[in-house]
């Protein structure tokens, strides 16, 4: 009895310790990024905007507003939207952070079809994600992109 007592005690210790762990930085922006990976799967406008600077610019010439309108028509052209993500690796200096990742996008049509099955469209793209710190939260401030196997092509 005295053993389990012992142990249940140990056990209420370290439980505080556990549960204080703070989330690093580079972490913060993955959070970013799976927050936008979710948001893009539910076709959620408002919290995939939340993640993006109002300052946001790219070297494609895009803006907040534009990148919003994309994503908005991209969300009416396909009825079902899966993103994988793997191997994000971010670091951070100050009030600015850089990620790089690979994404899988693949799309699906109605259920009553083959495509229900089979994804309509499959790209994997490489992607390079510049955030800066608006009052504590990590946003989006410039993303270059390119399809993952298009360099090989003629």
């Amino acid at each position: 009895m005295k053993k389990i007592v012992s142990l249940i005690i140990l056990c209420l210790m370290l439980f505080p310790i556990s549960g204080c762990h703070k989330e690093s930085e580079p972490e913060k922006v993955k959070k970013v990024i799976r927050t936008l990976q979710k948001a893009a799967e539910e076709k959620d406008t408002r919290k995939f905007s939340a993640a993006i600077s109002r300052d946001y610019r790219d070297s494609r010439g895009n803006t907040f507003e534009s990148i919003r309108g994309l994503l908005i028509a991209y969300f009416y052209q396909y009825p079902k939207i899966s993103v994988y993500i793997t191997n994000i690796d971010a670091s951070v200096a100050d009030a600015s952070a850089q990620a790089a990742f690979r994404a899988v996008f693949t799309s699906r049509g109605a259920a009553e079809s083959a495509t229900a099955v089979l994804p309509e469209s499959l790209g994997v793209y490489a992607f390079d994600v510049a955030f800066k710190n608006e009052s504590g939260e990590w946003k989006v401030v410039s993303a270059e992109w390119e399809r993952v196997g298009d360099a090989d092509k003629p």
